[in-house]
């Protein structure tokens, strides 16, 4: 009956390793991942404490990672929110010989189990420090079980020590049979390749978000004027996510987004821009309308300059036909005409050069002025051939009525949300992130369906790509390192905001969530010069 009970206790501990090596393949946080390791131990096993030791970075010493006592209520590492301020252990003593001497070094240097049945009386390894932690807490330190974790490259990753296994019935402190001590060894075992596995993909995702902060590197060198864009654009995003997981009613309520669900939305955002790569830089950097790989509006000073010395010339002329008549009066309506006609050209460089700033609207008034300037007036180029003063590409550019791009540089900047799904669509993404592509390439989609580049509507997009598009245009309007305007006060762009969520631009339901939760006062406050942070109305 007895060896009955004991082979049920052995089945249900294997149950027990099963379960526990599913639950640690399963677990994505590493600090978690160690504690259900120790803590599964100490099951399976039944021992009232437990130690686990990582190998440094530099395989030179045990780092203490976990450590649990239940008869004393200690709690250190782990989820347990104490930190351990233990010395780690040394694999090798000050003349270089290796620390055979500690029971978890011993281990972890010969690959091999140590079953102690009873530190007091055990000879071999130093046990004085446990001596010393009994008499300062009333413990009594008894059996021991130290099982190096070895991972399936056959490299020494760490130690899991245990201490006082208990008996089931009476609680008394009894030594590891061979039985756990196999146990112990197998969990070790799976937990160490576990282990090692999510190392290796935490790793992985490290050089993975390392090339994505390559990339929007490179389109920081490029220009100065995205790459902060390309950092503010993931994080609002993130903050809007975080805002509709915190949501308890409305029609957001019953959304929610797991931790992976918000890694890939974060990857997604910061590749969102990553097709500017192929942007031209004159166009990005557009600070004006007259400027390509410099401001032409220096070309124009030279005309205009040009033409007052044509009419200075053209007076000294009419002067010097004068000059035997000596003509006074003439003379007089002469330079006057001349200085009238120089004070007309500079109203007309000054006009241009406001014109060349560009702004929300300009008038059409405006712009047919700036057509009339450059056909009326006529100077003679460099080839000696007399032209109009400003070309018909001049022209196109001085008379866009909103910002600094003609359609056609407009077109250049937007095929970059083009290129961007392009080049994400042709990486092979894994399963936790098959979305990237989407997410990223929806952020300039209109919930009314003419935005760009398919023409999306709200019902066939995503809710995290509408995140993010709410995202890049707030962090639009507010940026204050854009080349052509100052950031925008934060009502003033609230304001825009609002008419866009009526309007079929953006999401109405996420703008309520956005607003309702502050997202955009916790984002100003980071982001935003405090000279742009006025009171917001709350309607």
């Amino acid at each position: 009956m007895e060896a009955h009970a004991s082979h049920e206790s052995l089945f249900r501990r294997l149950e027990q390793l099963n379960e526990i090596g599913a639950a640690l393949s399963s677990e994505r946080d590493i600090q978690r991942l160690l504690e259900k390791i120790l803590v599964a131990a100490k099951t399976i096993t039944h021992a009232d404490g437990g130690t686990l030791y990582r190998v440094t970075e530099d395989g030179q010493a045990l780092r203490f990672e976990i450590v649990r006592n239940d008869s004393l209520g200690i709690a250190f590492g782990g989820t347990s929110g104490q930190p351990i301020d233990f010395p780690d252990v040394p694999l090798r003593n000050e003349r270089g010989e290796p620390n055979n001497a500690m029971v978890a070094a011993y281990a972890a240097i010969n690959d091999k189990t140590v079953n102690i049945a009873d530190a007091y009386t055990e000879a071999g390894f130093d046990f004085s420090g446990t001596r010393k932690f009994d008499e300062r807490t009333g413990y009594r330190s008894r059996s021991f079980l130290t099982v190096p974790m070895k991972n399936h490259e056959g490299e020494i990753i760490g130690v899991l020590q245990l201490i006082n296994s208990l008996d089931p019935d009476s609680g008394a402190v009894q030594s590891f049979s061979r039985a756990e001590q196999r146990l112990a060894e197998s969990l070790a075992s799976q937990a160490a390749i576990a282990l090692t596995n999510r190392q290796l993909i935490v790793q992985l995702e490290d050089l993975f978000e390392a090339f994505i902060s390559l990339i929007n590197l490179a389109i920081d060198e490029k220009s100065p004027y995205t790459g902060g864009h390309c950092q503010r654009v993931p994080t609002l995003t993130m903050m809007i996510a975080d805002a509709v997981n915190n949501t308890c009613d409305g029609p957001l309520a019953g959304f929610a987004m797991s931790a992976a669900d918000l890694y890939e939305l974060k990857i997604a955002g910061l590749l969102h821009d990553c097709g500017k790569v192929t942007t031209p830089v004159h166009v990005v950097d557009k600070a004006t309308k007259l400027q390509t790989i410099y401001d032409r509006i220096g070309l124009i000073d030279t005309r205009i300059e040009v033409l007052k010395r044509d009419v200075q010339i053209a007076a000294l002329r009419k002067l010097l036909e004068l000059r035997p008549k000596a003509d006074a009066a003439a003379e007089s309506a002469c330079w006057a005409e001349c200085w009238q006609e120089i004070g007309a050209l500079d109203e007309e460089r000054e006009f241009l050069r406001r014109c060349n700033v560009g702004g929300e609207a300009m008038s059409p008034e405006d712009q047919q002025h700036v057509r009339d300037i450059g056909t009326r007036r006529h100077w003679r180029n460099p080839a000696g051939v007399e032209a109009d003063f400003l070309s018909a590409d001049e022209i196109e550019n001085l008379t866009i009525r909103a910002g600094t791009l003609t359609a056609r540089e407009r077109e250049i900047i937007n095929h970059h949300i083009v290129a961007t799904i392009r080049m994400l669509e042709a990486l092979p993404w894994p399963k936790h992130l098959k979305n990237v592509a989407e997410y990223a390439g929806g952020h300039h989609e209109r919930m009314d369906g003419k935005g760009y580049p398919k023409g999306l509507t709200r019902e066939q997009m995503s809710l995290q790509a509408r995140m993010m598009g709410i995202a890049d245009i707030f962090e639009a309007l507010t940026a204050r390192d854009r080349p052509y305007k100052p950031g925008m006060k934060l009502s003033q762009a609230i304001d825009i905001m609002r008419k866009f969520a009526a309007g079929g631009h953006i999401d109405p339901d996420l703008f309520e969530v956005f607003m309702r939760q502050g997202v955009y006062r916790r984002y100003a406050e980071h982001f935003l010069d405090p000279a742009q942070i006025d009171e917001v109305e709350i309607l």
